[in-house]
């Protein structure tokens, strides 16, 4: 069963230092962990995670300071094209598929031209 907390009296939200924070960034971040993981450990939401990340990462552009090194600086991932797999793809697989009464079945492929197509669906109509 989960863990319940109450706030009672005049602060109602909760506070965490500059290291509780840097230390939740950290485990959030780390390489091969999820910050959802981490948020559920540290009962914290994901948005106001990503909210310290964001300001951290403001301050430090600001100041000029290194951001500390427990803390990875977000990158792009290269991302690469297999040509060959997308035409085979597109050869193998239909792009549209109609399900027509009676168990009839319509396979548009993406390499049919569209002068074909409309003349398909115009013919369903």
């Amino acid at each position: 069963m989960g863990q319940v907390t109450v706030f009672s009296g005049p602060e109602r939200r909760r506070r965490w230092s500059d290291e509780e924070r840097l230390q939740i960034l950290a485990d959030a971040f780390a390489p091969g962990a999820r910050v959802a993981d981490a948020c559920r450990r540290h009962d914290v939401s994901t948005g106001l995670v990503y909210t310290w990340r964001r300001k951290l990462l403001d301050a430090g552009a600001r100041q000029e300071a290194d951001v500390p090194e427990m803390l990875p600086t977000p990158v792009f991932a290269e991302a690469l094209m297999d040509e060959d797999a997308a035409a085979a793809d597109m050869v193998e697989h239909p792009a549209i598929i109609i399900d027509l009464p009676r168990g009839k079945r319509l396979s548009i492929f993406a390499a049919a031209s569209p002068v074909l197509v409309a003349a398909a669906l115009k013919a369903l109509r």
